[in-house]
Formats: structure tokens, sequence, C-alpha cells
């Protein structure tokens, strides 16, 4: 999964550098809007903008740039708050070592992706008073899944793993899309948007920070398996100045799953910051889509605004023309279900909630020998992964993950994503008002066999063996949360060829929820440049 990456300018352009303004001038302040000019208006009786974009991840940022330098009046509305006011540590996030109330999404306890170490319970912490923290877990029968919370959406909490996918799994899953138009053009747009860039090799080979890696990849060319390098939007250049101590550390400082305080390339540094900067693009934070429905030509929005701590202190309604969803595969999914499930839009179509999938994650871990040792200083961002894509029965690419705990573990952690065939659906709960997903416990075991195969030869190979205590119940395989959740209101089912939801003017999907289940790497990249290229679609049709 080789690529060409293309490295952004080092310039700041004067737009993003207004955007930049906006942030920090709000944080400073304590305001739950971002703009910088007001755009809404209230001559209908109620406020009223000509588009608003739910949400804040990848494609909703793509989306609401382009509409803003469009011209276009354009309001994103983010559940979540603005990463950017340092706490009383000084730091915006906290580390995934010692997580505080920032760490999690209304929640009395940590819900890190490992339970135990050593089966004992130290890795999660109690919270006191739920906050409104950057990452949420929710949870359904046999499936939890990760989300971020905050203006960048998943971009604040993931690993930045920037890979594109294999062009013919691609093509496999989405068969509508011009892969041409893709590879050629799309693609290395949002490559240069984001600030995708890969590690020098000399470094990855010398660096006591990715001994870890060189370990894991080591024993997997040993056993016959092909390894590759991993593109990411962490600045890699910032990375070498850490372990130099010229800059303050993040990556080298246990920070990941709760936010990085330096060195990565959110959304809020390149996209939003951008559409911020057009004088046409609000954030307003703090604020939830309750319902939709439709009123004449226009779509009007039933919103709740909470404060951190998650008191009620505003609702109201917002009226627009042109409305995109953005809020991920559980939320853009759950906001469509409930609309016509409830009647609001009785004409959406009945493969709303259908194609869902975890893209085929699943995590495991191995003991090596005491003379594999992996480094008590270890990056927590993934540069190599191990390469079975092509194996006919089990497909697999699975990343070689860190294990941060500040000394030795003797321990190689991966996230395994493979070609699991098996799909879920999401319905609608009218007891409690919310989706529901449906995903079997057996619908995960094509996904661990895949696994199984490659690790299972890995340690026959090698003479290692599989870690039992960091799962829970001794489990070996992890495959009953995810990192990247798919499907929903799948493109060219639910949607026309380009987002466009069917029954429905003027109303877009733009976000992972278009992907059926599966794309075989991490997925941002892939919604990123699949978002480019639908907005570029619909833009000449907006009046």
């Amino acid at each position: 999964m080789t690529e060409q990456i293309e490295t952004p300018p080092s310039a700041i352009s004067r737009r993003r550098f207004a955007g930049l303004a906006a942030f920090s001038s709000a944080a400073a302040l304590g305001l739950t809007q971002v703009a910088t000019a007001r755009s809404a208006d209230a001559s209908r009786g109620r406020e009223f903008v000509p588009a608003v974009v739910v949400g804040t991840g990848y494609g909703s940022a793509v989306t609401a740039l382009r509409l803003g330098e469009a011209g276009i009046a354009t309001t994103m509305l983010e559940m979540g708050q603005l990463w950017t006011k340092p706490g009383r540590d000084g730091k915006v996030f906290c580390s995934t070592l010692n997580p505080d109330h920032r760490s999690m999404w209304f929640a009395r306890r940590t819900e890190a992706p490992l339970s135990t170490f050593l089966w004992l319970d130290v890795v999660n912490r109690d919270l006191g008073r739920p906050y409104a923290g950057v990452l949420d877990r929710v949870d359904f029968d046999n499936m939890g899944v990760y989300v971020g919370r905050g203006v960048g959406g998943g971009s604040l909490v993931n690993g930045g793993m920037a890979p594109t996918p294999e062009r013919a799994y691609f093509e496999r899953m989405l068969p509508r899309v011009d892969a041409d138009q893709m590879y050629r053009r799309y693609f290395p747009l949002a490559r240069r948007m984001l600030g995708v860039n890969s590690i020098d090799p000399r470094y990855l080979e010398k660096t006591p920070a990715y001994r870890y890696a060189r370990v894991s990849r080591k024993l997997a060319q040993q056993a016959g398996f092909r390894t590759t390098t991993i593109p990411n939007v962490y600045d890699f250049r910032y990375l070498q100045r850490e372990e130099r101590r010229q800059v303050p550390r993040s990556a080298l400082a246990g920070e990941v799953l709760y936010g990085n305080n330096h060195g990565k390339q959110s959304l809020d540094k390149n996209y939003l910051a951008d559409a911020v900067g057009t004088g046409k693009v609000t954030i307003r934070t703090l604020t939830k889509v309750l319902a939709i429905r439709r009123e004449r030509d226009d779509y009007v929005l039933t919103l709740e605004r909470i404060d951190p701590w998650g008191k009620v202190v505003w609702r109201g309604e917002l009226g627009c023309r042109h409305l995109f969803l953005g809020a991920g595969s559980l939320g853009t999914t759950e906001l469509l279900l409930r609309a016509r499930e409830t009647g609001a839009l009785p004409n959406l179509p009945a493969a709303i909630g259908r194609g869902w999938g975890p893209n085929g994650n699943v995590m495991t871990a191995r003991a090596n020998h005491l003379w594999d040792w992996t480094g008590p200083l270890q990056s927590t961002i993934p540069t190599v992964a191990v390469d079975n894509w092509h194996d006919p029965i089990h497909p697999a690419f699975a990343e070689i993950a860190p294990l941060p705990v500040g000394l030795e573990t003797w321990a190689s952690l991966y996230l395994a994503i493979t070609a699991n065939p098996e799909r879920g659906r999401m319905v609608f709960d009218h007891v409690h008002n919310k989706a529901k997903l449906l995903w079997g416990s057996g619908q995960s075991n094509p996904a661990i066999q895949s696994a199984k195969a490659l690790f299972d030869k890995i340690n026959r190979s090698t003479g290692t063996t599989y870690r039992h205590d960091l799962f829970g119940n001794n489990e070996r395989f992890a495959a009953d949360f995810c990192y990247h959740p798919l499907g929903g209101c799948v493109l060219g089912q639910a949607t026309d060829n380009h987002g466009r939801v069917k029954g429905y003017r003027n109303l877009y999907v733009t976000d992972g929820s278009l992907i059926p289940g599966s794309i075989g790497v991490n997925p941002f990249l892939t919604i990123t440049a699949l978002a480019e290229r639908n907005i570029a679609r619909h833009l000449p049709t907006l009046p």
C-alpha cells in the first residue's frame, strides 16, 4: 500500500491564519460559536442559513470549506467542544497514562481499548463528575464504537494513519465511483490538505521510540510476511525534535487516545481553520441536533445546547435550504432513521441503516522473547504495518501499535484491519428514541480468523505466544469494539452516486456512513477524498 505523499507548503495562508485566530479568540472568551463574521439571519421568523453542516469531522470539514469558498453562508453544528483552551496543567489534552475529566464524553470512568495489564485493573481510571470529554465509546450489543467529540471529530483522537486503500479493493467496495478520478485527483488533494507525510527511513531505523515497530517488523519478515511504512498526519519532523527535547513532547509523552497537544495536523489546523477563514462559515459547539423535519423547501433542525458539564442551556430551531449530514456513521444514520421512523421525513429510503461494518477491526498482542525487548520509550504514532492483504483467504493489514506505559513490556500490540464481509444493521428504537445496532457476536469471527491466520504463523515461526492479559477474560483477540465505524447510508443505495439522499432535494450525506462497512485501511483519507469528489459535483447545482 505504498503511495506518493504530497507535502503541504510550509507558509500559512491568510485565510488559515484568520481561522486559527478565530479559534483562539473563541477559546479565550469562552464562546460556543466560532466565526469571523455573522452569517445567520432571522428574517423568516426563525434563524435561517443557506447551508447547515452537521458535524465537524473529515467529510463535514471538506464540505464546509468548499461551501465557504463558494460564498455560501454555512453553519456547522458540533456536539463537542472547541479544544484549544489549556486546562489547569497548561495543556489542552490529558495523556493516555494520566487521564482526567477531559478524556471521556460524560463518563465516570475511562474506557480504554485495553481493559487490564498483567490481569490487573490499572488501565482505566475513575473520573468523578461527568464532563464533555474528547473521546466517546458508544456501546451496543456485541460492539462498542469509539468516536471523537469536539471540533475536528475523530481527527482529535485517532493515531493519524493515512494510507490510501488498495485500488482493487476500493473499486470492489465503491464500484460506482470513478477510481481514476479518485486516485489521480482527490486522494492527492486530500493528502495535501491534511498534511500527510512519511517518516524518514533513517530515523525509523535508529530511534529508540520505534524499537517496538522494528521488533514486530523483524519477526513478521522472519515469518515470510511483507511489511510497509504508513504515512501519517503527525509531523514526523516535529517528532524528531521531540526526541531531542527541542519542543514539548506529545507522541513521546503518551498522548494520542485523548488527544495530542502538539505535532498532529488535526482538522482544526487545516480544513476547519480554512473554512472559518473564508468569513462564510460559523461553527457552533456543544450543540446537538435532536431532530430534522421538512417545511416547504427548507429543512428545520431542532437543536439543544449544553454547557461542558451537561446542563442544557438553550433549545431552539435553525432553518436551512441545504443540509449536509456529517455526524459520522452512527450520528448521521441515527438522525435519518429518527426522521424516517417518526414520519418527519417519511420518504427516506429503506436502505438507511443498512451496510454497517467495523472495517474488520481486531486487536491482538504477542509476547516476545526476552532478547526482543520493545523499549520503554514508544511513540504513540504508528508507522509500520504487516501487510497480508493479498492473502486470498484471510486478508489482513495489521498496524503495529505502541504500548507506551513507560516501562519494558516485551509485548507487541496490533490493530488488524480485515476484509470481513459481515454487515450489521442500524434500526430505530422508539422506546429509547435512539438508534440500535444489530450486530451478532459471531459476525466478528471472519475478522478474528484473518488476524489469527497471520499471527499464528508469526508465533509458530518465531516461537512466541499471544498475550492473554490485556483484553479481559483471557482473550487473545478483541473484536467487540472498533475505531472505524462505516456504513449506514451507503453510497448508491441510500444516496445517489454523489451522496444526495434519495427521495429528498438538498439533503446530503458526507461522511463514513457512505462507505459499505469496509475499506481495508484507516478510512479517514478515503472519507476526505470522497467528500471532495461529492461536493465538487454538488456545488454548481446549489442556488
